[in-house]
């Protein structure tokens, strides 16, 4: 990683797990070009041996969302070359090379809640709130939200909260689909570790299905959906380490779901 990226984001590694941490604590982990470029070089340069990405805002939040300093010096060519960018960025992060579990704290504002959505789990700690403020700024969302959230939310949510300013917290979060986990402030790491330690077990071949392939299925005609759910199995199923998998199931060597 070159200096740029190691001062706008903390870096580090345990095992197959890598933990990624945006470092601007005192802009409320707003994102700026840099540390959209920043997040970029890192998910595009993930090491071969990491199986698991943990997301996390450094200090009291995940994300205030764009840094609106930076906004008022663009004219339309480089706003839409911006919004662009941000979207290859997180591209890179939803299907990339493993999967991410984001912790969610604090704020988790326009533009943070887009990088929210992107990743393939969301651990919520209380305390953390979502908003959508871009209605009161004048602008509209640029990160993926308006793909990504209505998919998690619905439509009719997501323009409620952009029109009126309205917020959710953690609690109301996790039921209507703004996280799949909901724990106390400060556990929000240890939680995503204990699901990471999980996920990096997991066969190679049907994580990559279920970032891949999945989405693609889910938004796909059913036909088309079907036909690729067909072809994803018959590949994964016929791999070894299924085969082995599945022989350790049948011998007892394995444990059973539900069973600790």
């Amino acid at each position: 990683m070159n200096d740029k990226v190691t001062a706008l984001l903390s870096i580090s590694q345990a095992g197959p797990v890598l933990h990624v941490g945006i470092n601007r604590p005192a802009k409320r982990n707003a994102l700026n070009d840099d540390a959209i470029l920043a997040l970029e070089a890192c998910f595009t340069h993930i090491p071969d041996e990491v199986r698991v990405v943990i997301l996390h805002g450094i200090g009291d939040h995940f994300s205030a969302g764009l840094d609106l300093s930076e906004i008022t010096e663009r004219d339309t060519t480089e706003g839409l070359m911006h919004s662009r960018m941000w979207h290859r960025c997180f591209e890179h992060i939803q299907f990339g090379k493993v999967p991410v579990i984001a912790v969610l704290k604090g704020a988790v504002i326009g533009g943070g809640l887009e990088l929210a959505c992107a990743a393939h789990i969301r651990i919520a700690e209380e305390g953390t709130f979502y908003a959508l403020p871009e209605g009161q700024r004048g602008i509209f969302v640029g990160g993926g939200g308006s793909v990504r959230l209505p998919r998690l939310i619905g439509v009719a949510r997501m323009a409620d909260m952009m029109l009126t300013g309205r917020t959710y917290g953690a609690a109301e979060g996790v039921n209507l689909g703004f996280s799949q986990y909901l724990v106390k402030a400060g556990e929000g790491l240890a939680k995503a570790e204990e699901l990471a330690a999980r996920m990096a077990g997991n066969a190679p071949l049907t994580t990559f299905a279920v970032m891949q392939a999945l989405p693609r299925i889910a938004e796909a005609d059913p036909n088309i959906g079907l036909l690729m759910e067909s072809l994803m199995a018959t590949i994964a199923t016929s791999s070894a380490e299924a085969k082995s998998r599945v022989r350790a199931f049948l011998d007892k060597k394995a444990e059973k779901v539900g069973i600790k």
